[in-house]
């Protein structure tokens, strides 16, 4: 039987932790604890809320609507920080897994995150991923959800330290993310069932996800 998601990202959080200095690890941590003291779970969208349509390019540079996709189901939401984030490599990586059961139940799945449509060719192809991966430009649906936070200063060399060039993975030099939150709509665009956690090695559980759809 696969681990949980929750498990899967549980080790990935050890493995990476032991290998990360200590001083390092406090600016990460104090940098998560700050997400959470400003409320930003709270104030975002949630449960009953109307979501605002919107339109997005996917990998392939096709433009896809939200109204488009309610008009055939109940529509799952996944906001992810990038490809580079491996926590969300492993949430990708097992929604897909579940895309049958999602599919099943009349639904569609997307992701979205604000990296580059190259980008998130890139992610999609990587990981295999059959369902669309869409880019948000400047986190603009994102922040009409009320999930984008900025990137602090120290955050920002420790990232740098680690390889990851966010102004060319997003195409801008915001240094803005969203809070990684998955969302069930149902098809009058409103908020079935949200997780949201400002800690982003926590992700919804794609059994919570499909529990979730079969209680519309």
């Amino acid at each position: 039987m696969a681990n949980s998601l929750a498990q899967q990202l549980k080790e990935q959080n050890e493995a990476g932790r032991a290998r990360i200095p200590a001083e390092t690890l406090a600016v990460m941590d104090r940098a998560t604890a700050d997400i959470a003291s400003s409320g930003i779970v709270e104030s975002s969208l949630n449960v009953g809320a109307v979501v605002p349509d919107f339109s997005l390019l996917d990998a392939n540079g096709t433009k896809v609507a939200l109204s488009s996709l309610l008009a055939k189901g109940p529509v799952v939401l996944a906001f992810y920080r990038g490809g580079w984030c491996p926590y969300c490599s492993i949430e990708l990586r097992a929604l897909q897994a579940k895309l049958p059961e999602i599919t099943a139940a009349d639904a569609t799945l997307v992701a979205i995150s604000p990296q580059t449509p190259d980008n998130s060719l890139s992610t999609a192809e990587k990981l295999e991923l059959a369902f669309p991966v869409l880019s948000d430009d400047g986190n603009h649906v994102a922040d009409s959800f009320g999930l984008v936070f900025t990137i602090p200063e120290d955050l920002r060399e420790v990232y740098a330290g680690f390889g990851l060039d966010l102004p060319k993975a997003n195409g801008d030099d915001t240094f803005q993310l969203p809070m990684p939150a998955t969302y069930v709509l149902r098809t009058d665009g409103t908020v079935a069932w949200r997780f949201a956690d400002a800690d982003y090695t926590k992700r919804a559980e794609p059994d919570d996800v499909i529990a979730a759809l079969k209680a519309l």
